[in-house]
């Protein structure tokens, strides 16, 4: 009947609809009942054409306080955060937990209109008298929430779901656990953070048309509860748990209260008072995304704890280690527990695979309880995030009046996929290509299976937890096929694999997220292709120049040459760095032992040059034969460049190539000789990298490099395939470079003229009105060229300037100024802070060592009128400053005689105060005429950010 009220009224207005929410909470205000609770969402699961994705599922579970007198929660009012109205939604089922508390469960759905993030709530009035760690904890609303996300990325997804129920027992003295037994049926990730318990002030009334906005707020007076005022929080008490987070517990300290953010688990050690606690905590959920983890939704739980005196003590629970097991194999597990006072236990178990996993206790004790855990994951269970199982032992102590205490563990099952079984590698017939095969995949839930490839073998075997490959066993990805693919060819990108080398296979299957997940290795698998492949040996430079340069390159014969089908042809293409773009420069048919070609009419001097070799053949004798084509890897050829150093006299050298041999197992030598012509010399040999190498020639103590002079340089490389049937050593030879040496330009010695901030200062108010826009300066630079390094020139053909506004900025290049020039006026400037240098250069571009760095700063100017006009004028109608330097920032307030605040404002650094009494800047009543008192707190936009503040007076005459 409400809800059919609600919707009706809902079309007359906002506040009709106000009205019927209060008419239909009449019944339930200031009752003081509500313990504990929390909501569940899940994005519609309707199968078929009446799936909606922007319909949601909701459950609630909320625990109630029964005593005789209480009111009874039959139904409760639903805030679903889209500015749709409230709606009332009866309960579904109530349960008596015991003598003092029921569990109630409502189930409710709501269609939103979009797909963004909503917030559900519940507003519940109220608490429970009587809870110790917040003030009047029934005059408090009792506030719980879940936030989810619709968007069609994401998938029918559900909310956490906490299997654990929100209300437990604790006692004095002893450690008190709490596991809410929560896991993600979509397989995201959870992570767990106390929160104060929460409240809405007006409570039910609070949210108002036409949005319905819920602002929760901190309830009043909460502290956690080993915080109390005024009671014993208890001490910490010998306690032994791993994966607690916190194993260093020290007996007789004060007493902790904290919750494992990955296990959820709540940790009191140890309450001191007798009494109701509550206290929340939220369940984030977290999906991985090709973008990064992305927070999707969180459920707020409010709990409650109710400590109570006794002389039990707790039971002892011992659980398996944390293991990892392949889909489909039968995990069991043995739990056991004892407990000092001979009670009998009961053992549970929670976990959202429960069913279809079982468990049973087998023995109730005393002395010892056990129970044993049975499930065989499926491959809907693979994941690379754990399955966390909850079992708790709860002793039943005798008496009238027993207080049971717990054990609590928590034991994590990681599922991994199975191995790809029964791989076979075998060579292509007539190719030089590689067949895999292997048996359907087990798990056709995998998003891929990943194929790695290396070329030697590894000896890996995975450990019980290992999947995929780590990075260190070198095996490189060469392709992803679906899980329903049972064979891959692997033809090296169409180029072929090499002849005479073996090639070693592994495949691993990987799972779609959010679960994720991968599977152990295959074992691996290899194939050797027979014969010799032909190979680039040599891409040497046998002439530096920018028309005529020539290379030679070599190749080795491949073989056996009798089992090829001719014709047979070597066809060598040639590329010009960095370009792929490869032309053919010569083809070579039916001379298999012709093995050179020497590339002429080339730019050496300025490029380098890549080369690839394919070797072509008929498939078969028979005519029309189709042909195989196999290409060698590239080879560059080598190239050296250099940078001149004068101000230090030496020359820096590095080189560079890309070849398919090895060039780090024998060092690079490095030729030089003095000027154009003569003959080169063996200075130096260099340890190369799989790319090049760098060496710095300072000459020697006895003869070092001479400035003015011109040093040319090579570099042969010496290089290995680490192969006995491969001609050995592979020598290749740089283009040449000759680097001059010059003279380097004296350093130049700058001056910077000063500004003389303490004379203006005392000339303030002499000085010129500043205008609004600010002070314009100009900055005067000289400078005459000094004697350092001791051998430099004093031929200058230019004079570069650098600059930076700020003194922690790099410089930056400002002007260029001719040698006749020695001075030079930076003008225009609204800031004459700022830092300089300059260099000489001379008629070859050689620049200097920069100058000396010469800075300057603004100086603090502040000074305000005693009298403004604001009479509409056009002239002096507002207050500002009549001399100031730059500013960023003033916050100027005005007090009439009696001291009372009549204007404040920060908005304008040159205040610009038109007369107006406002409280805090924008246009107000004017003020009558006479004197005022000012304060101006000024930061001023210098480097240090200096503060200051000006007070006075000032007189408005209209």
């Amino acid at each position: 009947m409400v809800h059919f009220l609600l919707s009706r009224v809902a079309r007359r207005g906002p506040l009709l609809l106000l009205l019927a929410i209060l008419l239909s909470w009449s019944g339930q205000v200031q009752a003081t009942h509500l313990r504990a609770g929390d909501i569940q969402a899940k994005i519609d699961t309707t199968i078929g054409p009446g799936f909606n994705p922007r319909r949601v599922f909701f459950k609630m579970v909320l625990y109630q306080k029964t005593p005789v007198g209480v009111p009874d929660e039959t139904s409760v009012t639903i805030f679903f955060g889209d500015c749709t109205p409230p709606q009332v939604i009866p309960r579904a089922s109530a349960v008596a937990v015991n003598s003092e508390t029921q569990r109630n469960i409502y189930y409710f759905e709501h269609t939103y209109t979009a797909a963004q993030q909503y917030t559900v709530h519940y507003i519940g009035e109220n608490r429970n008298a009587g809870v110790l760690n917040m003030t009047a904890s029934s005059a408090q609303s009792f506030y719980i929430s879940t936030t989810f996300t619709i968007d069609p990325g994401l998938g029918r997804n559900r909310t956490p779901i906490l299997t654990r129920p929100s209300i437990d027992n604790a006692a004095v003295g002893q450690v008190f656990l709490h596991n809410p037994s929560a896991y993600d049926p979509d397989g995201d990730s959870l992570v767990f953070k106390l929160r104060p318990s929460l409240q809405v002030v007006g409570g039910i009334t609070g949210p108002q048309p036409p949005c319905f906005r819920v602002d929760s707020v901190r309830v009043t007076g909460y502290v956690r509860p080993n915080q109390l005022t005024g009671s014993s929080n208890g001490t910490q008490v010998p306690y032994s748990d791993p994966g607690s987070g916190n194993p260093d517990w020290v007996p007789g300290a004060a007493s902790i209260f904290q919750q494992n953010r990955r296990t959820g688990t709540i940790i009191w050690n140890s309450p001191g008072t007798v009494g109701e606690y509550n206290v929340a905590f939220v369940v984030e959920e977290w999906r991985r995304t090709p973008f990064g983890p992305r927070k999707i939704g969180e459920v707020i739980r409010d709990m409650q704890i109710n400590v109570k005196p006794t002389t039990n003590n707790r039971p002892s629970l011992t659980i398996p280690a944390d293991i990892c097991v392949v889909a489909g194999t039968l995990v069991t597990g043995t739990v056991t527990t004892t407990d000092q006072d001979n009670n009998p236990i009961r053992l549970t178990a929670n976990s959202g695979i429960l069913p279809p996993a079982t468990f049973v206790q087998s023995i109730q004790g005393p002395p010892t309880a056990s129970g044993t855990f049975r499930w065989t994951p499926d491959c809907s269970n693979i994941s690379d995030q754990p399955i966390r199982v909850s079992f708790t032992a709860e002793d039943v102590p005798s008496g009238t009046n027993p207080t049971p205490l717990i054990d609590q563990r928590v034991w994590n099952i990681t599922v991994l996929g199975p191995p790809p079984e029964n791989v076979v590698a075998a060579q292509a017939p007539g190719t030089n290509n590689a067949i895999l095969t292997w048996n359907l995949y087990a798990c056709q839930n995998a998003s891929r299976l990943l194929i790695f490839r290396r070329e030697s073998s590894y000896n890996y075997t995975p450990g019980p937890c290992d999947t995929g490959l780590p990075a260190s066993a070198g095996y490189t990805q060469i392709a992803a096929v679906t899980p329903n693919t049972q064979s891959y060819l692997d033809t090296n990108s169409g180029a072929g694999l090499e002849r005479g080398k073996s090639y070693y296979y592994r495949i691993y299957a990987e799972f779609p997220r959010p679960g994720g997940g991968k599977s152990i290795v295959s074992r691996e698998v290899s194939v050797t292709l027979p014969g010799r492949a032909a190979l680039l040996t040599n891409v040497t430079v046998d002439a530096t120049s920018a028309t005529a340069g020539r290379i030679t390159v070599k190749w080795t014969k491949p073989g056996p040459i009798n089992t090829f089908n001719a014709p047979l042809v070597y066809r060598l293409l040639r590329a010009t760095n960095p370009s792929t773009t490869f032309t053919e420069v010569t083809r070579i048919t039916d001379r298999p032992n012709d093995t050179t070609y020497v590339d002429n009419a080339l730019d050496t001097q300025n490029r380098s040059y890549v080369y690839r070799l394919e070797f072509i053949r008929n498939q078969t004798a028979q005519p029309g034969s189709a042909t195989v084509t196999e290409t060698a890897p590239t080879a560059s050829s080598v190239r050296v460049d250099g940078t001149a150093d004068a101000v230090n006299n030496r020359i820096s050298l590095r080189w560079s190539y890309a070849v398919p041999w090895d060039n780090t197992q024998r060092p690079t030598t490095i030729y030089r000789r003095v000027g154009n012509t003569g003959t080169f010399t063996a200075i130096a040999t260099v340890t190369g990298t799989a790319t090049g190498g760098t060496y710095v020639d300072q000459g020697t103590t006895a003869a070092p490099l001479v400035k003015g002079q011109t040093y040319c340089y090579y570099v042969q490389t010496n290089g290995t395939y680490g192969n006995p049937t491969i001609v050995d050593p592979l020598l290749n030879l740089s283009q040449q470079q000759c680097i001059a040496l010059r003279t380097i330009p004296c350093a130049p010695v700058l001056s910077l003229k000063r500004t003389n901030c303490d004379s203006l200062a005392s000339r303030l108010f002499d000085l010129p009105t500043t205008p609004v826009s600010g002070p314009v300066y100009t900055n005067q630079l000289s400078w005459k060229l000094g004697n350092t390094p001791a051998d430099c020139s004093r031929a200058i053909s230019s004079y570069n300037i650098y600059y930076s506004p700020v003194a922690t900025d790099s410089l930056r290049f400002l002007t260029s100024v001719p040698a006749s020039q020695t001075s030079y006026q930076h003008q225009n400037l609204s800031s004459e802070a700022g830092c300089y240098a300059v260099e000489a250069v001379d008629s070859s571009g050689t620049r200097s060592a920069r100058s000396n760095v010469e800075c300057k700063e603004d100086c603090q100017l502040f000074l305000l009128p005693n009298v403004f006009t604001p009479n509409g004028d056009g002239r002096n109608d507002v207050f500002r400053p009549k001399v100031f330097t730059p500013i960023r920032r003033t916050r100027f307030t005005v007090f009439n005689r009696w001291g009372v605040k009549i204007y404040e404002s920060d908005k304008e650094p040159l205040i610009k105060w038109d007369g107006g009494s406002r409280a805090e800047g924008g246009s107000g009543a004017q003020t009558v005429e006479g004197v005022y008192y000012y304060q101006a707190e000024v930061e001023f936009a210098d480097v240090n950010n200096t503060k200051r503040t000006y007070k006075g007076w000032v007189e408005i005459s209209r």
